[in-house]
């Protein structure tokens, strides 16, 4: 394996431009719980998007025990927007074992025995929170490494031998006194200096030990193999009003995609698209004056691509069927997923 730049001219440079983050210890040593939450809620979505998110969630489930007695309704409502909803499933289920044991495992090994916790969360928070020696490799850190060390092989095939690299560092005395410091350090690096297009290598305190830089060859590295063209998939839904301003929602089942999310009512999503008279079948209420609201509304999944159809009626009020709720518009644009806000955008 190719030699690794020194971890302590890295944390020097950490030392004076590591990022303020609303989830970041400032000082103090990281409550497990923060540093967990924020770890999860960073899996599949931005810094930008996590950080307002986080504080509000944290004020409404301050601590590991708090969230363990609230209803997992009350989870998934407060998780709505940020996608990838198993995560608040299994961010529930997590919470109730770390609360019913009386605290988190400190080592990497013990936390990826929780609900929802893969191998980077579990280094990430055993690092952070309690100073453990393990590198958590994410897109950052596999940018960085594969820079440092020019490695050619395209992702996600070349993932162990990144990782395994990664791991080295803990090798190094410096990165072993403040493993927490050194991840966190590696996750700056990536984000503000070694980024996807136009890294900032003059200003890299690792750039005279990168391989990458040395050749040149920076910017085509990390190298990713062709990804499959995603399927695409249609769907019609039914937003029901009346005079006061109430919408009709309906919880999905507690498992699967979007699994205990609420949404407006529709179809089930297929590959050939829908005909109003076809889903008429799927509307909550039947025989209503359904108008087609113009405009597609397209939302893009891991695996596939969304385009839904609105149709829309009012009635004087609403009186849910069984399974169903009426909550005032506003409100349930903050409790419903981002790909149902997508519908939304249509009417406004």
């Amino acid at each position: 394996m190719p030699a690794l730049p020194p971890a302590a001219s890295l944390l020097a440079w950490y030392d004076r431009h590591r990022r303020v983050l609303p989830f970041r210890s400032r000082g103090n040593r990281p409550d497990p719980y923060q540093v967990w939450l924020s770890e999860v809620m960073l899996q599949q979505t931005t810094v930008a998007a996590v950080g307002p998110r986080f504080d509000r969630f944290l004020a409404r489930f301050p601590t590991v025990e708090a969230l363990a007695s609230a209803p997992e309704a009350a989870v998934m409502e407060e998780w709505a927007g940020l996608g990838y909803y198993a995560r608040a499933r299994n961010l529930h289920a997590c919470a109730r074992l770390v609360a019913a044991r009386g605290g988190f495992p400190e080592d990497a090994d013990g936390l990826r025995a929780l609900p929802g916790i893969g191998a980077y969360t579990a280094a990430a928070v055993a690092a952070i929170a309690f100073d453990q020696p393990v590198v958590p490799v994410d897109g950052n850190v596999e940018r960085v490494v594969a820079r440092l060390a020019a490695e050619a092989a395209p992702l996600p095939g070349s993932k162990p031998r990144l990782a395994a690299l990664a791991a080295g560092f803990m090798a190094d005395a410096d990165a072993r006194a403040r493993p927490g410091d050194f991840a966190q350090a590696l996750f700056d690096l990536g984000a503000t200096i070694c980024t996807p297009r136009a890294p900032a290598c003059a200003l890299c305190p690792w750039r005279e030990g990168c391989l990458a830089q040395r050749q040149g060859i920076q910017e085509s590295l990390p190298a990713k193999a062709a990804k499959r063209a995603r399927p695409l998939r249609h769907g019609m839904h039914f937003l029901l009003t009346d005079a006061a301003g109430q919408v009709l929602l309906r919880r999905r089942p507690p498992r699967g995609l979007l699994g205990g999310m609420l949404e407006i009512p529709g179809t089930p999503w297929r590959d050939a698209p829908w005909a109003a008279a076809e889903a008429a079948e799927f509307a909550p209420v039947p025989g209503l004056p359904w108008r087609r609201v113009p405009g597609i509304a397209r939302h893009g999944f891991t695996h596939f691509e969304l385009e839904m159809l609105l149709l829309a009626a009012s009635v004087p009020r609403l009186a849910p069927p069984e399974g169903m709720e009426a909550r005032p518009l506003a409100e349930a644009a903050g409790a419903l997923p981002t790909v149902m806000r997508r519908l939304l955008d249509l009417v406004r």
